[in-house]
């Protein structure tokens, strides 16, 4: 059993053959920590692990101890993960070990949290258990609820706090996790940025006092993701300690570390205190969002294996979790506004004589949509473009043997629409004040039933209406003047996390009505790339900046903790719309097949060599589309930590029979000295035939190669060109090399 309670010790213990997690139930009843890292024998006491000191007074079990679910004021001074109002204005809870429970499995969330979650397929995948601890003097009731996976070092969190009392409380803070480590000894690994240079990372030695991430702008943001991890100084992608957090929600959000006064750290995580109020009448109930720790002492490479197995198989869900994802051309670039039905035809022609498979219309096909100033809110199709409609043309892309997909952005309305004209109210703002556009555009208020219901209306009509395989679903500004006219006064804390539940629910929504539809979130790029996300919409747009020097950095950052196959990643036009950049287009599509390939581009404007060069691109990607989208994807070395100038990563299939590596050079160096990759993950007792692509006279690789997965593992991949060709490589340059298992050679 994952899970075992010792009755005369009080203690829990969560475990398999990877990660331990103990707490104890102290004399006085309170929950406190004891250990969360690598495997421990399950049947010993812990009760002598208790987390290290801290500031502050005994909790009234004679040394300080560290709480599960720690509140202010009655003794721990260091961040807390419950913060209440109640009626008599005090702020302090005791919170008490009432009753647990151990069930197998994962319980699916109660539908009225409305929030996103991991699940399990089969009871033997999992094991959770459930304390409830109350607040004997309020009636405040918290069952903290913990899953452990028999297979994935990874704890699932997440808390339900219900008022038992006869008086309203008001939560002022209600976080997912907070943890307790018994030494500073770490770094902190984020990943930050803004638009078009989403998810970098960004590391940082822990100090006395607190560092934090976060977001209070109505979504999960450009800023920061909803992720960060704990490493060891010594630990790299292949050894030494990590662990992940990670959230699954997409509003505002806080992570959180501290350091005491005696070198421990707390981490906390959830939904941003600073920007939330919820009140409980008597008998209501509040769910925090799910948080998910995976704990490494193989690197960070075996933390991002964690979620990435996890996100990719338990929690996408639907048809398109397994399904190969399809090839696709999206019409943003190639276009943008300017087009009529004859010049989508053109390019839809075009990339099917490619080997494209998807078509997508972007924004402009809608009510008076010239320019973006106009038109968000009013889903009917502008007929001037299109005369026969969505349909006509969707049917006219299927007869040429491709799928079609469109984009919406229903979050949104433009002050010159119909919609606005209607219901200005709906627009979320406060009244008597000034709305600050952005994008020439305002926030529908989701936090109201009736705007989600019009919402699921008109583009359930929309998706019925015509053979719509795909939906991009856009989101291009955070929220500004939070305030809802459905809520009172006291509660418009609320707001933005009522805001968010109502965007699930429009997910929810139209994913259950339309489950052959292939949704892709997209927010201003990686705006609201994060697990809620995925939950809904297997994959996302990684981020707007398409230059594939660009992407190297930020793909890298986003696969920390999210897998391949939610990364949407295109070749797109040169001299690049985001930065200006000419690459060859081979260097561009070596970058984006690590993902989901898209194409970002008019073929109509391809020169032959490049249409020759996509078509043999497209063609090599969906014979290894398998890989690319499902295979372990393991960081080898990148160019921002260090001078050596390539970056280079690779993709092993789960038996390790097959694996495509990828070396990328910014720029170019003179005369530079032999160089080996050291590869990770293949089978060392294997025998591989190395090939490269595309196929050529390859200085790196010098010529076709059998290498034992021992020696690729041990010497490494030679990728060092002669010293007398290395000019003529120049700058950026790209070389994957395909790895197969030499069966013969065995």
């Amino acid at each position: 059993m994952p899970i075992t309670w010792s009755p005369d010790r009080r203690e829990f213990h969560l475990h398999n053959d990877r990660i331990s997690y103990a707490m104890r139930v102290h004399e006085n009843g309170a929950l406190g920590h004891l250990q969360f890292g690598g495997p421990l024998a399950p049947g010993r006491s812990l009760a002598h692990v208790d987390g290290g000191g801290f500031a502050g007074f005994s909790n009234r079990v004679g040394d300080p101890v560290p709480l599960e679910y720690p509140t202010t004021g009655s003794g721990d001074q260091r961040i807390p993960a419950l913060t209440v109002e109640l009626a008599d204005g005090s702020t302090v809870l005791d919170l008490a070990y009432v009753e647990h429970r151990i069930v197998a499995g994962k319980p699916d969330r109660d539908a009225a949290d409305r929030l996103p979650a991991t699940y399990v397929e089969s009871d033997d995948e999992a094991d959770t258990l459930e304390i409830v601890l109350v607040d004997a003097a309020s009636g405040l009731r918290v069952e903290l609820l913990y899953t452990i996976f028999a297979e994935r070092p990874v704890i699932v969190r997440s808390a339900r706090i219900r008022n038992d009392g006869a008086a309203a409380i008001r939560l002022t803070g209600a976080m997912s996790l907070a943890l307790d480590l018994a030494d500073a000894d770490w770094d902190l690994l984020q990943l930050s940025g803004g638009w078009a240079r989403e998810n970098h990372v960004v590391t940082t030695p822990l100090r006395p006092g607190r560092q934090s991430v976060g977001s209070d702008h109505g979504s999960s943001g450009h800023q920061h993701n909803p992720f960060i991890a704990l490493r060891r100084a010594t630990t790299t992608e292949a050894d030494g300690e990590a662990i992940g957090f990670s959230l699954v929600y997409s509003g505002n959000f806080l992570a959180e570390v501290e350091v005491g006064m005696f070198d421990t750290t707390r981490v906390r995580l959830g939904i941003s205190p600073n920007t939330f109020t919820w009140t409980l009448e008597p008998g209501d109930v509040f769910a925090t969002p799910e948080a998910v720790m995976a704990y490494s002492n193989a690197g960070l490479g075996a933390m991002s294996d964690a979620f990435h197995g996890l996100y990719r198989e338990r929690l996408a869900r639907g048809r398109w979790r397994d399904a190969p994802r399809p090839i696709l051309l999206n019409t943003w670039e190639a276009a943008y506004f300017d087009f009529d039905e004859a010049r989508l035809l053109a390019i839809a022609t075009a990339s099917r004589d490619l080997g494209i498979e998807l078509f997508v219309l972007d924004d402009g096909w809608f009510g008076a949509r010239d320019s973006d100033d106009s038109s968000l809110g009013d889903w009917v199709v502008d007929r001037r473009k299109l005369p026969g409609g969505i349909d006509a043309l969707a049917r006219k892309i299927e007869a040429l043997g491709l799928r079609f997909g469109l984009w919406i952005e229903p979050e949104m309305v433009s002050e010159r629409s119909r919609l606005f004209e209607a219901h200005p109210d709906w627009a979320v703002g406060i009244p008597g004040r000034p709305r600050t556009e952005s994008r020439q555009q305002l926030v529908l208020d989701l936090s109201r039933p009736e705007i989600v219901d019009h919402l699921f209306g008109v583009l359930s009509e929309l998706l019925a209406s015509a053979p719509i395989s795909y939906v991009k679903w856009d989101m291009n500004r955070t929220i500004t003047e939070p305030f809802s006219l459905a809520l009172p006064a006291d509660r418009q804390g609320e707001f933005f996390h009522r805001y968010i539940l109502g965007v699930y629910d429009l997910y929810a929504r139209l994913t259950t009505a339309f489950p052959d539809v292939l949704f892709e979130s997209c927010a201003g790029g990686g705006g609201r790339f994060d697990p809620g996300m995925l939950a809904y919409a297997p994959q996302a747009w990684t981020s707007d900046d398409t230059d594939a020097v660009e992407r190297l950095e930020i793909q890298w950052g986003t696969s920390m903790a999210y897998p391949l196959s939610s990364m949407g990643a295109h070749v797109s036009a040169v001299p690049n719309h985001q930065t200006g950049r000419i690459t060859p287009i081979e260097m561009r599509a070596a970058v984006a097949f690590f993902g989901v390939l898209g194409y970002e581009l008019d073929p109509t404007a391809l020169t032959d060599a490049d249409r020759n060069a996509v078509s043999g691109q497209i063609a090599f990607y969906t014979e290894h589309r398998e890989l690319f989208q499902r295979g372990r994807f393991v960081r080898l070395r990148n160019s921002f930590d260090d001078d050596r100038g390539r970056t280079a990563w690779m993709v092993v299939a789960a038996d390790r029979s097959r694996a495509i590596v990828g070396v990328y050079q910014a720029l170019s160096a003179a005369a530079p000295g032999d160089e080996r990759i050291r590869l990770r993950g293949l089978d060392p007792t294997a025998t591989y035939r190395v090939s490269s692509w595309p196929t050529r006279d390859d200085p790196f690789v010098r010529g076709n190669a059998v290498r034992g997965g021992d020696e690729l593992t041990s010497v490494g991949l030679s990728v060092g060109p002669d010293r007398h060709v290395a000019a003529g490589i120049g700058d950026f340059g790209a070389w994957l090399f395909v790895l197969e298992r030499d069966t013969r050679r065995d």
